[in-house]
């Protein structure tokens, strides 16, 4: 069963023994920052304060901060299970049937894919509470970092509209308070929402926004995920949670937000205005820099009657945004998989902050067959941010980072095995000589074959023989060690 909103996700996390309710009172300004932090690193439970300075809303923090609850978040065992479902779909979708009966056999699937459709409801939760002169200054809005330009809402959903032909999308884009009524909106470049926006700056008009807080954890897990730009995240999310994303009209703007969201803003982006926004401390674990973007400008509030505020906080992992990130990684392998079929498994280490580093092993059939592979990811969506890329041979464990880098540090001659290209990077890569623009590098570390250059014989990893193996297992009691 789907969440029905973030509320019923925190009793799920409670009765999982996966919160800790906080009753002491704490300032949004870093002390919340400073008790996440520790606990992150410790890997500790999700964290809900009841007693913030301020505001007469509880915040919660760290709901995504481990694999398991995730996993509780997106409702599943093992987020590989969500990877099998959609490999089972693309399957299906891409057979023609051949007959009559194989037809009828499809049609059930098909059917139950429409019906992640989001349904438009009159009446919501989110809108029991409509305030037309509401201040954002009510909200326990943080301020994570000491070198931050400000507060800034950390773990929003951002819808907009493309004016010209009417599709949606929803995005996760930090919002800096600037006053009561007013943010900026982090649109980088690459973004969906900076690409709506520019259109319809173009057109001379203004970008009706709305930014929703809260509702079922998959939503917001959705707003995250790289999907192409036709798909509309709410039918992914539906997806996730095997329910279709009930949807109500906001007050003061043509957009759709869900029904059961904890908070949301309505308002506009205006075609030419700008403000500086940052610095911020970002997932990186540098203060991204200081930068114009554009403003956004809040017309309504609408609430629950008691709502939680969720936020996250990111900085040097391990933090809550890394575990996000292995969703992605599982959830849209079977996507890469069907573009690159010689690909056995992925992994975002999360030293690499999501983009810096991709390790990716391989069926290998023919020489130069991992530079095929290097330059095929760097043309996937998002995949063209990444700026180490290592390959390595199906039998290493790409789960396993030491592992991986055994065999680099074995495997790899630096003038043969390394390939260095240039192209687009994101915005937060302090390292390039030029905004969104450097240099990346590919590192073949599978076993060299004659034909790419390697005139010796390649030697054999060191495995025991197998019958040993299960004999010291059965008999590890009898040794007396731990």
């Amino acid at each position: 069963m789907a969440y029905r909103d973030l509320q019923e996700f925190i009793r799920t996390l409670e009765k999982h023994g996966e919160l800790k309710r906080i009753k002491a009172e704490v300032d949004p300004e870093l002390e919340i920052t400073e008790i996440t932090d520790r606990v992150s690193k410790a890997h500790g439970p999700a964290l809900l304060f009841e007693n913030v300075r301020g505001s007469d809303f509880p915040v919660l923090i760290n709901a995504f901060g481990s694999p398991r609850r995730m996993a509780l978040s997106l409702q599943v065992e093992s987020l590989d299970d969500i990877a099998a479902e959609i490999m089972d779909i693309l399957e299906i979708t891409d057979k023609v049937p051949g007959n009559l009966l194989e037809k009828v056999k499809i049609l059930p699937r098909l059917a139950q894919l429409s019906s992640f459709l989001p349904r438009t409801v009159r009446n919501g939760a989110c809108q029991e509470v409509v305030d037309y002169h509401a201040s954002l200054n009510d909200l326990p809005v943080l301020k994570c970092w000491p070198g931050d330009a400000g507060r800034f809402i950390t773990l929003p959903q951002v819808y907009t509209r493309d004016l010209e032909n009417g599709k949606r999308n929803v995005g996760m884009y930090r919002l800096q308070v600037f006053d009561g009524t007013t943010t900026g909106m982090h649109w980088h470049t690459h973004h969906d929402g900076a690409r709506i926006y520019a259109r319809n700056s173009a057109r001379g008009e203004a970008t009706p926004v709305a930014v929703a807080l809260g509702g079922d954890p998959a939503i917001t897990y959705a707003a995250t995920a790289p999907l192409p730009p036709d798909i509309d995240e709410l039918i992914f999310a539906g997806f996730l949670r095997k329910k279709p994303v009930e949807v109500v009209k906001c007050k003061t703007i043509d957009l759709e937000v869900p029904a059961d969201a904890e908070i949301v803003l309505e308002g506009f982006v205006d075609p030419h205005e700008r403000r500086i926004e940052g610095p911020f401390g970002d997932h990186t674990g540098y203060y991204s820099l200081a930068g114009e973007y554009p403003v956004f400008h809040i017309t309504c509030l609408t609430r629950k009657k008691n709502p939680v505020y969720p936020a996250t906080i990111v900085g040097k992992p391990p933090q809550e945004d890394c575990f996000m990130a292995l969703a992605t990684e599982r959830i849209f392998l079977p996507l890469m998989k069907l573009q690159l079929p010689e690909v056995v498994d992925m992994h975002l280490p999360m030293e690499g902050v999501f983009h810096n580093c991709v390790l990716v092993s391989i069926n290998k059939s023919f020489p130069g067959h991992a530079r095929k592979v290097m330059s095929a990811l760097w043309g996937l969506g998002q995949m063209m941010f990444a700026k180490f890329i290592v390959v390595v041979d199906a039998d290493v464990n790409v789960q396993n980072v030491s592992e991986v880098m055994w065999k680099v540090f074995n495997n790899v001659d630096p003038r043969r095995d390394t390939m260095i290209v240039d192209g687009p990077l994101e915005v937060l890569d302090h390292s390039a000589p030029l905004p969104l623009f450097g240099s990346k590098m590919g590192i073949d570390a599978t076993r060299k074959w004659m034909g790419e250059g390697h005139g010796r014989e390649w030697p054999e990893d060191i495995v025991m023989d197998p019958k040993i193996s299960d004999l010291v297992s059965r008999r590890w009691s009898e040794y007396g060690l731990d």
